[in-house]
């Protein structure tokens, strides 16, 4: 089955992402680089949603492994998903390209409110959405936002950008023998547990099936080429 291509879509991009090769914070030369492609693919006329995590500067569950409230530690990271959030708008905005925040935590100094209406009106327009604060609750991951934001806007697919190039039968950094695998049903993922995003995401898009493309986002051009149609990445669908 080959690939469509997309005209309204939602980016997933880790916190890791925006690090670079310096492991923590965000790296401006990488920052620069994912605007510069997200603003080739609004100047194509696709409208574009964007979730960004927050590992890069705290991780919740990493601090409540070590004795830290699971609530307050969550809160935690959605607040740095919002940091995340105007460090992309501002490398967008010098890009050219008409940039919004939305925080699902009311802050409303730096981010306008979650307004679904509202986010759909912006994209209609030509604005890319940036969604921070997660979904604004504590236990649900960024994979869980973006396919709860992705389903309330419409989205056709949710675009996954990793540092690898797709989902592997085994981590390809450790096993020699991982095979890449070009297309997956949701539950192949569940089953087999894949790192691909968390249950809880993977069966929100499985409900509403919603296509979920992992790709590679170091290589320049991938976001173009993966909205584009091209079969690059894996594709987790429906049987």
């Amino acid at each position: 089955m080959s690939r469509q291509s997309f005209n309204r879509v939602l980016l997933k991009l880790s916190g890791e992402s925006l690090a670079g090769d310096q492991g923590y914070g965000i790296d401006p030369q990488t920052i620069n680089t994912i605007a510069r492609e997200i603003k080739e693919v609004v100047d194509m006329g696709v409208q574009l949603a964007l979730v960004i995590g927050g590992g890069n500067i705290f991780r919740g569950l990493a601090a409540s492994s070590k004795g830290m409230d699971r609530s307050s530690a969550d809160y935690m990271g959605m607040l740095a998903t919002v940091i995340n959030s105007l460090a992309m708008q501002d490398a967008l905005e010098k890009q050219g390209v008409s940039t919004r925040v939305q925080s699902a935590i009311a802050m409303q100094e730096v981010a306008e409110p979650y307004i679904r209406r509202r986010a759909m009106r912006h994209l209609e327009k030509g604005r890319v959405v940036i969604f921070g604060a997660g979904t604004g609750n504590p236990y649900f991951t960024t994979d869980t936002a973006a396919s709860l934001r992705a389903m309330e806007i419409n989205a056709q697919v949710i675009l996954k950008g990793t540092k690898v190039d797709g989902v592997y039968t085994a981590d390809p950094k450790k096993d020699p023998d991982a095979v890449k695998l070009d297309s997956l049903t949701y539950i192949d993922v569940l089953k087999k547990g894949l790192q691909v995003m968390d249950a809880t995401a993977i069966s929100l898009c499985m409900d509403n099936n919603l296509p979920i493309i992992v790709f590679d986002l170091t290589t320049e051009g991938n976001i173009k080429k993966v909205i584009s149609g091209e079969e690059i990445g894996t594709i987790v669908q429906g049987a």
